[in-house]
């Protein structure tokens, strides 16, 4: 079935109330085998990881990748690696949460919180994917402007129409669009493979990089103004995004399967778990690619202009790279080419799964369905304003100042995710630790629950210390004093805002649960009597 197709009475409405299924539209409509070998099975459940591992390598990533390779050699590397691993344990646990509840992230936290809360995440949400689509037209824009000189204003204004993209995908069916995104994955990891290949990296360094060391997280010895946490920092919130979880609790159900067989749930959760951790460790490999391009494919200290546009500038500059291999492609202009179609690729599977993110929180959070193209041209359209006012107010100061523009909105606007995103981890923690919502065979064991918790506490402590120097970047390189003071206290009261919304969020879940679990056991005594 598409994902066009439409099994309401009511397609032809912009805007309809939606609370059955999420993405009712392709919810259960994948047909898997029985008694079938791991491969065979695993290749049926396999596509909904891939939609997700999009969101880990995304146009945002680049730059914090490539740059702390710059900085810091590949003593990041083990960032890359704790930020996939936690990735990988987050979006099991949304997986199984979608699978086993039949909801996907929003709509478990709205069945459990009070309307007023379930509005302000909501916007708080959309904020965030907001964020993300902003990194998204940036790099499409800018990648059509490397490759066809394209001038920006006009690159933006297209970046309208990927949703002409979107309506034909949703003619060919979610399995198509899996498979697509799975191509465009490969684009991608192909171009940094070939790249790295020509570099010869210091493989010993790699794996040492591997090892965290309290120098990954030290505050000495800052690089291009540019310390080790702050780096670590870029890198964490640039990998691990709310809008993911959201996604996968809802994809995840996008394949067909028997209620009534316990079993064949736990089959699916089990398999679902294989298809994402082999696509997660797709997007480690092509982070970690991009870190060592950083180290290996430019001289040390060489790229001053971390933005797309330096480093493209910098693949077809020979004065630049570290060997003679690498000097001698680059002549043909095939590294620079590669590299903006790798950002092209990158920014058009973003825009496929972030269309259907705001879709299920639209879903989920206020019960509001609308055909997905009026989805995505609603969020494109609030998405260029920025990026068209980035490149209008500084196109007449030269190129310069208008790409290093582009770049600090793009990084600025990454501010957002630092807020979304302890709202998404813990309410989906404490509901697939919680017996009542995912049963005792599906709620979570002991070490994930540990890990869980460690995972959450520790990304929201990172995510609120790096929140001040986040604050500082609005004010430019190098901000005054009364800046940085400002840029603090602004820090701080987000900071006590978030932390109040967060017991907020705790409290109600925690009533939604009580209540929930009363009515489970209300309905048994009926049984019984």
């Amino acid at each position: 079935m598409s994902i066009g197709e439409n099994k309401t009475a009511h397609k032809h409405k912009l805007l309809e109330y939606a609370n059955g299924p999420s993405l009712q539209e392709i919810n259960g409509t994948v047909e898997v085998p029985k008694g079938k070998g791991f491969w065979r099975t695993l290749f049926a459940y396999s596509g909904p990881g891939a939609l997700v591992a999009v969101g880990y390598m995304d146009p945002g990533n680049w730059s914090t990748s490539i740059t702390g390779g710059q900085n810091f050699q590949y003593l990041l590397m083990s960032v890359i690696l704790m930020s996939s691993l936690i990735a990988m344990l987050l979006q099991y646990m949304a997986a199984k949460l979608g699978i086993v509840s039949q909801m996907d992230l929003a709509q478990a936290i709205r069945a459990r919180t009070s309307k007023q809360l379930g509005i302000v995440l909501w916007i708080l949400t959309e904020l965030a994917i907001m964020a993300t689509d902003i990194a998204e037209v940036i790099g499409a824009a800018i990648a059509l402007y490397l490759l066809f000189h394209i001038p920006l204003v006009i690159a933006v204004f297209i970046t309208v129409f990927d949703v002409l993209l979107l309506l034909l995908l949703t003619k060919i069916g979610f399995r198509k669009i899996e498979a697509l995104v799975v191509c465009l994955i490969l684009v991608i990891l192909f171009v940094f493979v070939y790249q790295v290949a020509l570099s010869n990296p210091d493989w010993g360094g790699i794996v040492r990089g591997l090892v965290p060391s309290a120098a990954t997280f030290s505050t000495d010895h800052p690089v291009g103004g540019m310390t080790a946490l702050t780096g670590s920092l870029g890198i964490i919130g640039a990998t691990v995004m709310p809008h993911n979880l959201y996604l996968h609790s809802a994809i995840s159900q996008t394949r067909k399967i028997d209620r009534n067989d316990e079993e064949d749930i736990a089959r699916t959760v089990r398999f679902t778990t294989w298809d994402s951790n082999i696509q997660l460790t797709f997007a480690f490999v092509v982070n970690s690619l991009l870190l060592i391009m950083g180290v290996a494919v430019f001289k040390t200290g060489a790229v001053k202009d971390p933005s797309f546009f330096g480093l493209f500038q910098a693949l077809s500059d020979t004065s630049m790279l570290s060997n003679g291999l690498l000097i001698a492609v680059a002549k043909s202009g095939a590294l620079s080419v590669l590299f903006a179609v790798a950002l092209l690729a990158s920014g058009q599977n973003s825009t496929i799964t972030g269309t259907l993110t705001g879709q299920v929180i639209m879903e989920g959070f206020i019960h509001m369905r609308t055909p997905l193209w009026v989805r995505r041209l609603v969020t494109r359209l609030l998405s260029v304003v920025p990026v068209l006012l980035c490149v209008l107010f500084t196109s007449s100061k030269g190129g310069v100042e208008e790409h290093t523009a582009l770049n600090t909105l793009m990084n600025n606007s990454q501010v957002f995710l630092a807020f979304a995103l302890p709202f998404s981890m813990l309410p989906l923690l404490m509901m697939t630790n919680s017996e009542v919502e995912m049963g005792k065979g599906f709620k979570n064991t002991l070490w994930v629950r540990v890990l869980g918790w460690v995972s959450v506490i520790g990304l929201t402590y990172l995510n609120m210390i790096g929140l001040p120097d986040q604050i500082q970047a609005f004010f430019g390189d190098n901000p005054t004093n009364a800046q940085v003071q400002i840029a603090n206290i602004i820090a701080y009261i987000l900071i006590a805002g978030v932390l109040s919304l967060l017991a907020w969020t705790t409290y109600d879940l925690y009533r939604g649960n009580k209540r929930y679990a009363a009515k489970v056991e209300a309905h048994m005594a009926a049984l019984e009597d």
